[in-house]
């Protein structure tokens, strides 16, 4: 059972703000403050502890990442302008802390969830992280966030089943990639197919569940998949804790891709997502915000994500 009375933990840093790559891109800091913004509106900010993000040690990061790739991202790194890993995926000069902030932010989330200072937690970071492969940089991510995180869990906290949820309207290709061979870690995952980065159709075993979904898809579909793929899986699985790669660019106002999800569908993914945590991993969440580029339902779908965290 989820322990009673804690808080949601909101983990968050001002470099993550300052990381920009370029006026026009799409994955830019008023994300952040939009989300901030309606958290202070709804009231929900009052209720969140919240937490400035650490910067990710090199020993946490190299469980993830070789450490020739994390000091060539080092080395890229700018003094002014920028610098393009890939041609959707840019570092200015606070991109290399708050690429460091991003994935310590949910290291934190995973100790004080670990802990028991807090029953979940949200981190409201950038630059994202789930298209980050190991030795690759790509899809506006550089390190993976989630999978710092999970590799933390296990490697600090013995953690033995660990899962992944991913909603986000793109297929984390870093994340699966990270942890194909590792039966510890189950990656369940949605995502539009065909769309970038055109993968995760058929490269899935039984510990990566990705569901691809046709472009039109609405939430329907979505809760099918959810219901008939992710759930007997997981249920199976009994994980230990669960992530949560948080992309609200499924969002049918979102217009990056085609799919046609609701507000109404991610309050109902983070309740089923909530109750299997309530039900195995004594309620133990950490959730890290991907992808979502339409401002406004990025705003609302996020609170409604964190007010569902809250729910004790």
């Amino acid at each position: 059972m989820a322990r009673e009375n804690l808080l949601t933990a909101y983990i968050s840093h001002p470099e993550c703000f300052k990381h920009e790559m370029g006026a026009y891109h799409p994955e830019s800091p008023r994300r952040l403050v939009a989300i901030a913004h309606q958290l202070q509106t709804s009231g929900l900010f009052s209720q969140l502890q919240c937490h400035e993000a650490p910067l990710a040690s090199i020993e946490q990061l190299v469980r993830v990442h070789p450490k020739a790739y994390i000091e060539d991202i080092q080395s890229t790194a700018p003094a002014k302008g920028l610098a393009y890993l890939d041609p959707d995926t840019a570092m200015n000069p606070s991109t290399w802390e708050a690429a460091l902030r991003a994935a310590g932010a949910v290291v934190l989330a995973t100790d004080l969830v670990m802990a028991q200072e807090v029953n979940n937690a949200f981190c409201a970071v950038r630059p994202p992280g789930h298209h980050a492969e190991s030795a690759r940089a790509m899809g506006f991510c550089i390190f993976n966030n989630v999978a710092v995180g999970v590799a933390h869990a296990i490697a600090q906290h013995g953690l033995q089943r660990v899962a992944i949820v991913d909603f986000d309207v793109h297929h984390g290709n870093g994340t699966e990639e990270i942890f194909h061979n590792d039966p510890r870690v189950m990656l369940c995952s949605t995502f539009q197919h065909p769309f970038y980065p055109y993968s995760g159709a058929d490269s899935g075993n039984k510990h990566i569940i990705n569901v691809p979904l046709s472009p039109g898809s609405d939430g329907r579909v979505f809760r099918q998949a959810v219901n008939d793929y992710w759930m007997p899986a997981l249920e199976k699985f009994k994980p230990e804790m669960i992530f949560v790669s948080a992309g609200f660019d499924a969002h049918q106002d979102d217009d990056m891709a085609q799919l046609q999800l609701c507000d109404e569908d991610y309050i109902w993914i983070t309740q089923q997502i909530k109750e299997l945590a309530d039900k195995y991993a004594q309620g133990r969440i950490v959730s890290a915000l991907e992808g979502g580029y339409e401002l406004e339902s990025l705003a609302r779908c996020v609170a409604a994500h964190i007010g569902v965290l809250l729910d004790g």
